[in-house]
């Protein structure tokens, strides 16, 4: 097991201290806590431990299990259903979202729970990372959607929802937090909580859900689970999590294999102590069975056959296929629609039913029109608060292909297409925004992150859209006549010998170092807070400094100061002045000005970009000129040797342009170019 040994700068450690003490100072609570966090992290990890560092003995903690149970009181908005009704806890159901940081095997143990609940046949084949159906979500092997599913263990329905893990998605996992009553939050026992862990863990303490702790990948040669703990815990006491909420239960499992247990060194041969924590530590859905109907919409599905399709939990009340329901917003908007069709969850399909009691999770179908947010109710009812989630941080224009070779390739090609695909977009994508750029056929899209904004236009792009995108730009907001930024908190997870390199690529982007920690296993874990816009172009950079063994992790920080001008890219770029196929020969002489992007007998036209060059400013370059013809024979071509172009995919394109540059998307292309629009601008 290895032990990290934190290494502070002395400006680091005294704004530290200074920050916990005044965190002490506001709350009395808070300083018994991190006086129990003191003696909780020398390594004791029993239930005793705990509760003392959080100002209550065993023995309390014993009788409060045994008085509070399923029923235990949660901090939750209450929902109030009118027509009265008594509220009641639902003991056959439990709804949990499982959270984590992305790669931490979410879907992987997803789909060992599924196994072993036998929702397949013993002679059924399945396919890794069953949850992961989108076709992009099984190449980049990360959760875009989340998802449901349904299992049933000892008589008890438990309702799973799938969350992605990559904090550019953190609006889904913020929906479908609405619909349960705890969650499962995967830590891995090696990197412990990350990031994104900390985004979402602080949405559900929020709720007042209660967590069950999953210390996943127990069977890694560098598992450090005693550690991970200790930081888990800590985590907890940062967010301000109730005294309940802190005493959480840990699992220790290993997703792959499809084992957990109560101990690290202890796992059973299946999930079962998984599924007994489940039912023991998260409670029931409270619900009013008697009460009006209310139902929210949560998310949003589409079929062929059925059309539109709602999927949310029942409140209050039942909903029963073929009812008239109202469908409101909290502004009092109300119109009435019938449900054609209901379905439940059950065992990894959607099984059709009569009726949904309060407390369930449900689809159905028959509401063309409905949105995420709305409410669904009975004559009487009344709509719940709507969903929200956090602003977006990143914005980037969309545009008609105006290039030469516009058309050629896609099958909706115009503005007004550009934008009805937009707007759909937004039924489903709430942490999404669209507004109208400065020309007709311009828009400005909105997002959490470039990947949010990436993810969109692949899928654009493989559904036959032609268009072009600007460069990723930060949101600014104005207060007190001051202009903020976004700023990020960036993970750096990198080996020793390169952690020089990346101090100093983080410390030009503006960056403000908070911690550094390094391992007996020559494994560095630098944490800074950084802006957002210095993070533009990071990843590719950062990963050809470190000869591709850097795994950095970001996520939303807060709005800070404008921290000034700053250098994102320091190399220009090669363009091309002339329209043709490229040839051997013209590049043979360009590859020496820097690196090429293409091979010969590409077709380019002018102000396309073909590589990158090696000093700053632009440089333009013939690559379709041709060797003269003369009446003397020579086989001078079958010398000419060139380099390997590099391969830019459509999230380097993205990373790489600038203020003056654009790139071109279409179904069997992606090219990038200068801005036909702007003039010609070398680097400063």
């Amino acid at each position: 097991m290895s032990h990290s040994v934190a290494i502070r700068s002395a400006p680091v450690e005294a704004a530290l201290l200074e920050s916990v003490a005044a965190r002490s100072a506001a709350s009395p609570q808070r300083r018994v806590r991190l006086a129990g966090l003191k003696t909780f992290r020398r390594g004791h990890l029993g239930q005793s431990i705990a509760a003392t560092a959080l100002g209550t003995s065993a023995a309390g903690l014993q009788s409060k299990r045994k008085t509070n149970g399923r029923s235990a009181v949660r901090a939750a908005v209450a929902v109030e259903a009118p027509g009265g009704g008594e509220a009641v806890t639902r003991t056959d159901i439990r709804n949990i979202a499982i959270i984590a940081h992305v790669d931490h095997g979410k879907t992987t143990l997803v789909d060992a729970m599924l196994r072993q609940a036998k929702v397949f046949r013993d002679n059924q084949q399945m396919q890794e990372r069953i949850m992961d159906s989108n076709d992009l979500e099984r190449e980049r092997g990360i959760t875009i959607l989340s998802k449901n599913t349904a299992i049933r263990f000892r008589g008890t329905k438990i309702n799973i929802i799938d969350t992605p893990g990559h904090s550019d998605f953190g609006g889904e996992v913020e929906r479908v937090l609405n619909m349960v009553d705890g969650v499962l939050l995967l830590v891995d026992s090696v990197e412990g909580p990350m990031p994104q862990t900390r985004f979402v863990l602080k949405k559900a303490l929020e709720l007042g859900h209660r967590v069950v702790v999953v210390v996943n990948k127990v069977d890694r040669p560098a598992a450090r689970v005693q550690h991970v703990i200790n930081s888990t815990f800590e985590l907890f006491c940062e967010l301000e999590a109730t005294d309940d909420q802190c005493d959480f239960t840990t699992v220790y499992a290993s997703g792959i294999q499809g084992k957990a247990g109560m101990e690290p060194d202890n796992l059973a041969d299946d999930l079962e102590p998984l599924f007994e924590s489940i039912i023991k530590c998260v409670p029931g859905p409270k619900v009013q069975p008697s009460a009006a109907l209310q139902m929210l919409v949560t998310n949003l599905d589409y079929d062929e056959h059925k059309g539109r399709i709602a999927i949310g939990r029942v409140h209050a009340g039942k909903i029963a296929r073929g009812q008239v329901a109202k469908i409101c917003t909290p502004d009092g908007n109300c119109r009435v629609a019938k449900v054609v069709e209901l379905f439940v969850y059950d065992n990894f399909a959607r099984v059709p039913v009569d009726d949904v009691e309060a407390g369930d999770i449900c689809a159905l179908s028959g509401l063309p029109d409905v949105q995420i947010g709305e409410t669904i109710a009975d004559r009487d009812g009344e709509a719940l608060p709507t969903i929200s989630v956090e602003e977006p941080t990143v914005k980037m224009s969309f545009s008609v292909n105006v290039s030469p070779f516009a058309g050629r390739e896609g099958k909706f090609v115009t503005s007004r297409n550009l934008r009805d695909r937009l707007m759909r977009e937004l039924e489903r994508n709430l942490a999404m925004k669209v507004e109208d750029g400065e020309s007709a056929d311009t828009f400005l899209v909105s997002g959490r992150g470039t990947l949010h904004i990436t993810i969109l236009i692949e899928n654009m792009r493989r559904e036959g859209y032609e268009f072009m995108v600007g460069p990723p730009r930060v949101i600014n907001k104005e207060e007190n006549g001051k202009t903020l930024e976004p700023y990020e908190e960036a993970v750096v997870e990198v080996p020793e010998e390169y952690v020089g390199a990346v101090v100093d690529m983080l410390g030009t982007r503006k960056g403000q170092m908070l911690d550094l920690q390094a391992s007996s296993s020559g494994t560095t874990v630098v944490k800074y807070r950084v802006p957002t816009r210095g993070l533009l172009g990071l990843r590719n950079a950062m990963l050809t400094a470190t000869r591709g063994t850097a795994v950095i992790n970001t996520i939303f920080d807060s709005y800070g100061q404008w921290a000034g001008d700053m250098s994102t890219r320091e190399q220009g770029s090669l363009v091309s002045f002339d329209m043709g196929p490229t040839t051997s020969y013209a590049l043979f002489s360009c590859q020496e000005r820097g690196q090429l992007l293409l091979g010969p007998g590409v077709e380019v036209y002018k102000g396309q970009i073909i590589g990158l060059h090696q000093r700053p400013g632009d440089l333009d370059l013939n690559a379709c000129k041709r060797k003269a013809a003369t009446n003397v024979r020579s086989n001078k071509d079958a010398t000419v040797v060139l380099a390997a172009p590099l391969e830019f995919s459509l999230d380097d394109c993205v990373e790489y342009i600038q203020e003056d540059e654009l790139v071109e998307v279409t179904p069997l292309s992606v090219r990038m170019l200068k801005n036909p629009r702007m003039g010609k601008k070398g680097k400063k």
